[in-house]
Order: structure tokens, then sequence, then C-alpha cells
């Protein structure tokens, strides 16, 4: 006979609530069908997805990343920041995670050594009811807290085990465990035929795993090249410029394996901005934004004889800084592209990283030649 568990609910208020207090809104079934908890903190999932348990991050993702170009594991790499600030990759999502035997153990190694086991982002189960649904084939509630209706998913007979597919569970990115937008992925652990992708608006896509590259990718932490360096002259222009070995494109790809799902990201550097750090100053061009030159450097090194000069990059500050240097920011632009399987391809919102360098402005009006 099937029996129901009660669906649990969180209002808005009480999730408010669980985040202030720094404890996830997370809840299983404690063994006794109608019954649900919250989990001590103690208790949060750990561990791996290798099949030999279910105690498993939610927020560990199986996506593979490499790294075709632009990383080369020296000096220092710093995230990208996103120009829109509406923008971000998505919180959630499902994976293949086990194959009916992997499953079949990881509940047997569940049964042995006690514990809970997740079924999805945000709710664990113990061992028993894992037998319930998986082996013996009872109906289970689906704890999609999104859903309007009080959806069951239909039970399995001994894990699938010799059919050819996985079971797919939700993932939460990382540092996101406790966002509300976790709760979309609510449907608990269910099986999937080898060679196809689940029928849900929360399945993964070459986009979805381009908005997690995109989400891995660093640049080269470098500050701008000036002349003057780091002191200028009241009315003499500072020059500034990029060698152009400095900045190059950035790849990631991103693919889940047992989907045939992959994605690859590319950030280039197109612009740098300046911003002088007072409205005393000038900037070249006016915009503040110098644009890549077609051999990949920014601006025009300064050389001797050119102290009286406009620069096709830089700054002329007019007043002095008068002991308080003044912060000179410097912003690289990274337009983002994306192309993965099945010819997909598009944009993503621009990354930026902006470095900050003091500027100390002097009143002697002459400069060394």
């Amino acid at each position: 006979m099937t029996v129901r568990r009660r669906r649990l609910y969180w209002s808005s208020a009480a999730l408010s609530i669980a985040m202030v207090g720094g404890l996830a809104p997370a809840a299983h079934a404690n063994g006794t069908p109608g019954n649900t908890t919250t989990p001590p903190a103690d208790e949060s999932p750990k561990g791996d997805a290798n099949g030999r348990t279910l105690l498993s991050s939610v927020s560990q993702s199986r996506i593979r990343l490499t790294y075709p170009d632009g990383r080369t594991g020296s000096g220092s790499m710093e995230d990208l920041t996103s120009v829109d600030p509406n923008w971000e990759p998505p919180v959630c999502w499902y994976e293949p995670v086990f194959t009916p035997e992997q499953l079949k153990s990881a509940v047997t190694d569940l049964k042995k050594n006690g514990g809970l086991g997740a079924v999805n982002a945000h709710e664990f189960w113990t061992s028993g009811i894992f037998v319930d649904h998986y082996e013996e084939g009872e109906e289970q509630d689906n704890f999609d807290v999104n859903s309007s209706k009080n959806t069951m998913a239909k039970g399995y007979k001994d894990y699938n085990v010799g059919k050819d597919g996985m079971f797919w569970r939700s993932v939460v990115r990382k540092g996101h465990e406790h966002d509300t937008k976790a709760w979309d992925c609510g449907r608990i652990m269910f099986w999937q035929d080898a060679g196809t992708i689940p029928d849900d608006e929360h399945a993964p896509t070459p986009e979805t795993l381009a908005a997690y590259a995109y989400d891995q990718i660093d640049v080269p932490k470098t500050e701008v090249e000036l002349k003057p360096q780091a002191e200028s002259t009241v009315n003499l222009p500072t020059w500034v410029w990029l060698d152009k070995g400095t900045f190059k494109e950035v790849k990631v790809r991103a693919e889940l394996p047992g989907t045939g799902l992959w994605a690859e990201t590319t950030a280039k550097p197109v612009a740098l901005h300046l911003e002088p750090g007072t409205a005393d100053a000038e900037t070249f061009p006016a915009s503040g934004d110098c644009e890549i030159n077609a051999d990949g450097s920014i601006g025009t090194p300064y050389t001797k004889g050119k102290a009286d000069e406009t620069p096709p990059c830089g700054i002329r500050y007019l007043r002095a800084s008068n002991g308080e240097p003044y912060q000179l920011k410097a912003s690289i632009t990274w337009e983002i592209s994306w192309e993965g399987n099945g010819g997909a391809q598009g944009d993503l919102p621009d990354g930026t990283f902006e470095t900050t360098q003091d500027m100390e402005v002097q009143e002697i009006q002459s400069i060394n030649r």
C-alpha cells in the first residue's frame, strides 16, 4: 500500500528567518511517513557523489572544467564582475548522479552506516525511505514547493538495475545553498534513460554550462603602465598603456559527463576605462574609454619627447593631490561569448575587472624628458 507523506511548505517569512539565522531551511523525512523535521547543522550533507555515499554536497556539481587558452597558472588571477547587476548564472539545475548499481550500493552503505541521504537539494531521507521508493516501488511526494499541484513521483523496482540510464538529482550553485531560488529544482531524484535530457525547465543546456563556465573565469590582475609612474604633475598628461602581451582571450570549457552537453565560454578584452579619482582631471579620450589596438595592446607607450603631446589613452590632472593621493581606477571590459554542442552559441553580459592605483600629483611645472 502506498503511504503519502505530508508535503512541507515554507512561507517566505519562515525562509527569511531561517536565512538570517544562518540555518539552511532544508527538510528531511525522519523515517516515519507523515513526519518531517529540520536537520541539525552538523547533519548537513557532505562527502561526494561517487556512488559510495548519498551524503553528498548539493553544491558539488559533476560539471568538468578545462582551460583551453589564457590560463597559465602564473601570476595573480581574479574573478570577473558582470556589468549587468541583474544577471547571474543559474542557481540550480539537474544532473545525472547515480547509475542503478551505484544507487543500490549507496543505499546499502546508508543502511549500514546510518545518517541521511540527499534526495534533492533540500530534502534528506533515511535509508528506509530510499528502499521504499527506489527498491520497493512506493511512490513519494515530489516535494516541489513551487508547484501548484501535489505531484507524486512513481516508485522504482530494484533501483532500475539492468536498465540503461541514470538517476538525476538537483544541484545548487556553490555559495547559494540557502538561496530561495534553489527551491526551484524541487523534484526528488528521478530516472532518465541514457542519451536523453529531462523535459524540465531546469534541465541543463549548453547555455547553462556556458554560464557555469563564466562563473569560473579568472583574468590577470595587472596594473596599467604609467608615465610618469605613480607621480604626475599638474597640467601635464600622464600616459597610460598596456602591452599587447598583458591581456589575451581567456577560455573556459564546461562538460557534463554522460549527457553530451558542453560549452566553451570565451572572455575577450575589448576596452580599458579610466577614472582619475577626482573631478579636477581630464581623460583621453574624453569618455575615459581606451580601445584595444589591432595588436591587442591598449594606448601607446610613452617615449622621450612626448611630454607635451596628448596621449591616445591617459589623464591630465588639474589640481595637486596635496598629500592625499588620487585613486586612479582602471577597468578592463571583457566581452563574453560562448559556443556549445549542436551548434549552440550566444553572448553573455560583458565582464569587468577593476584595479586601483595611488596617484600623487605635484604642482611643479616640469617633467623629466
